[in-house]
Formats: structure tokens, C-alpha cells, sequence
């Protein structure tokens, strides 16, 4: 009887070792989505201040008449290549550092909002027990007046799809 019983269990410890890779946690999916895909990330938009269409769609947006920016609406040819655009104090919180480069051909960076995970669900890959798909989703917080200048609605959230694998280093995403 004796020999049954640690029969059994030796074949349970060796049954247990060859059991299929456990799901990651949705932890360790959060923190690689944050490392691989830099989440939380600011969205950002770029405006050419010297840019006359650029100008009209700021006016057309109502960055004007909510005092964002000051727009000049004529221009002497003296002042060619001036900036037609200037951001008021108003702006300040959501202007980002611009390039050098970019400052040079007049281009200001602004913060549109900041994107984060939200919801994580874990799926098993059918045949595959090292191999798990990943549905998250993203959403907008943080949204700034300057969002009226995406096409996008940053008030929906963004459903994405990615598929993890399991290595000797641990849960990595697979591009």
C-alpha cells in the first residue's frame, strides 16, 4: 500500500511539472503594455504657427474667442514667415517642449490628452499554452481645449488587441 501511495505521488509531482504555463496576471500585462507601448502617453498635436490654414483652423475651432491664442488675420508683406499665431498665458499649461529644429520653422507642440490603459482581459490561445491574447483597452483623461483640433472622439474608448508569449525572461508582447 505504501508503494502505491508514493507512486501516485511521484506521478503527481512529475504530472504537475508538465502542466500548461499559467495565464500572466493582469499586473504583469499592465506594467509590459507600459514598458513596450509607453502607457500612459501624452497625445500630442503639432501647429504651425506661421501656417495660414493652420490659423483658420484654430479660429474655425474657437481657439480665439476662448483666449488660447491670438491669431493675426492680415499681414504686411514686411512680415512675411512671421508667425500668424501666438498662445496667450490662457495656454501655457498646455504647451509641451517643441524641438529646437521645429521652434526654428515656427511649430508649437500642445497636449491634446493624456491616453492610459484601462481594462485588461486575458484570453488562453486555443493550442497553444505559452501564447495568451491580451484585449485592452484605452481611454482619454486629461482632455485639453486643443482637442477640438483631433477628428477623433476622445471620449470613446479604444479597444486594441495584442498577443503575448511566454519566454525564460517572462510575459513579453509579440509584435
Amino acid at each position: 500500500m505504501k508503494k502505491l501511495l508514493f507512486i501516485l505521488l511521484s506521478a503527481g509531482v512529475a504530472l504537475s511539472g508538465c502542466s500548461p504555463a499559467q495565464e500572466p496576471t493582469k499586473e504583469e500585462v499592465l506594467q509590459v503594455l507600459n514598458q513596450e507601448l509607453d502607457y500612459p502617453r501624452v497625445i500630442d498635436y503639432d501647429i504651425f504657427c506661421s501656417d495660414p490654414e493652420h490659423a483658420k483652423k484654430l479660429l474655425d475651432a474657437g481657439l480665439e474667442t476662448s483666449g488660447l491664442v491670438l491669431i493675426q488675420k492680415t499681414q504686411k508683406l514686411k512680415d512675411a514667415g512671421k508667425p500668424l499665431v501666438q498662445f496667450t498665458e490662457k495656454a501655457n499649461p498646455y504647451l509641451l517642449p517643441t524641438p529646437e529644429k521645429d521652434k526654428a520653422l515656427n511649430i508649437q507642440k500642445v497636449k491634446i490628452a493624456d491616453q492610459e490603459v484601462s481594462e485588461i482581459s486575458i484570453s488562453q490561445d486555443g493550442e497553444k499554452s505559452n501564447t495568451v491574447w491580451v484585449e485592452y483597452t484605452t481611454v482619454y483623461k486629461n482632455i485639453t481645449p486643443f482637442s477640438v483640433l483631433m477628428k477623433k472622439d476622445l471620449k470613446e474608448p479604444v479597444k486594441q488587441k495584442a498577443k503575448f508569449s511566454l519566454s525564460e525572461e517572462g510575459w513579453v508582447l509579440q509584435n
